[in-house]
């Protein structure tokens, strides 16, 4: 397995002092944001599809780091009900799966979406119960009208380009866990499939050794982020886990994502990487640093540390005592 980074965490940096600073610590690739929520402050699609020399000079510092590209990340909502800010989030999407092919990296990161509650809604509405029984008028609607017929076209973009899509499970979207992400893959075809990150499903209740054995055995990991959640019992008990008080007011809230290795304890990390071996995962795992507690360098720092000290470097040998 490598260790990775998702590139946002230095932004503030022009795109070979990032590369130089990843590769000191001993990342072996990056993901890389190409719009939407992540920005497009080391990677801009329409710049590099437009101008030959201008993808090559990309390409060239990044392998002469000897970095890899792990994924293209253009997280945004191209369900969401303001057609602008739909049809934004779908160019971006499209751009980048494009410069994917170009670049040869086999997979872009993004979330499933939201749709409103009707045609003419204002905002996206995340449904989460099934009762009264109009949240499951609005939930059906949802996919049969906006997700499904969305994202059957948009994997028949990603197979023409021989591209994945790979989806962050996230609450707020309508994929945000394993079954969510297996309904819509099993509509829309098997170009979709996870990003997974088990800080979004931690404080859902989700074991992620579970989940990773789920979608292992349907093949729909594509890519992995290593991310943690701290969940503060106390405050989970008084309020469980839904929680809208700013990520800031960590003394309050019921959840709060950390550094890789201060969230949950290193075996659970151990436990993970060996499931994401045994499902036939054995590629990158991008660490995404989004911890309050820490500075970012001491936080990614951290976060390597721990992996290294978890992840398996070698190849498999063969079984010789059976």
């Amino acid at each position: 397995m490598k260790i990775g980074v998702f590139t946002v965490l230095y932004q503030h940096f022009p795109l070979e002092e990032m590369l130089d600073k990843v590769a000191s610590m001993g990342i072996e690739a990056i993901e890389i944001g190409t719009g939407n929520f992540p920005g497009d402050s080391h990677c801009n699609p329409e710049a590099l599809l437009e101008n030959k020399s201008t993808l090559l000079s990309f390409q060239r510092a990044i392998e002469k780091r000897s970095l890899k590209i792990s994924a293209l990340s253009c997280h945004g909502n191209p369900l969401h009900p303001n057609k602008a800010a739909a049809q934004a989030a779908h160019h971006v999407w499209q751009q980048t799966v494009k410069l994917a092919e170009l670049l040869n990296v086999p997979v872009v990161n993004t979330f499933s979406g939201c749709p409103g509650d009707h045609e003419f809604a204002k905002f996206p509405n995340w449904v989460t119960c099934s009762w009264p029984p109009e949240y499951m008028e609005v939930l059906n609607w949802q996919w049969n009208d906006k997700v499904i017929p969305y994202w059957k076209d948009a994997a028949s973009f990603a197979r023409q380009h021989h591209v994945k899509i790979a989806l962050e499970m996230h609450p707020g979207f309508v994929v945000y866990n394993p079954d969510t992400l297996l309904k819509l893959r099993e509509h829309a075809g098997e170009e979709i499939g996870a990003n997974f990150d088990p800080s979004h499903l931690l404080w859902q209740g989700i074991d992620p050794v579970v989940a990773i054995k789920q979608l292992g055995s349907k093949q729909a990991i594509f890519h992995v982020h290593a991310k943690d959640t701290w969940l503060d019992q106390e405050n989970i008990a008084k309020n469980g886990v839904l929680d809208t008080k700013h990520y800031s007011d960590i003394v309050n809230r019921s959840w709060t994502f950390r550094s890789v290795g201060y969230g949950m304890d290193t075996k659970i990390w151990k436990d993970m990487l060996s499931m994401l071996r045994a499902v036939g995962y054995d590629d990158v795992v991008s660490i995404e640093h989004e911890d309050m507690l820490v500075s970012i360098d001491e936080g990614l720092g951290k976060a390597v540390e721990t992996l290294k000290q978890s992840r398996f470097k070698e190849e498999l040998g063969q079984m010789w005592w059976a």
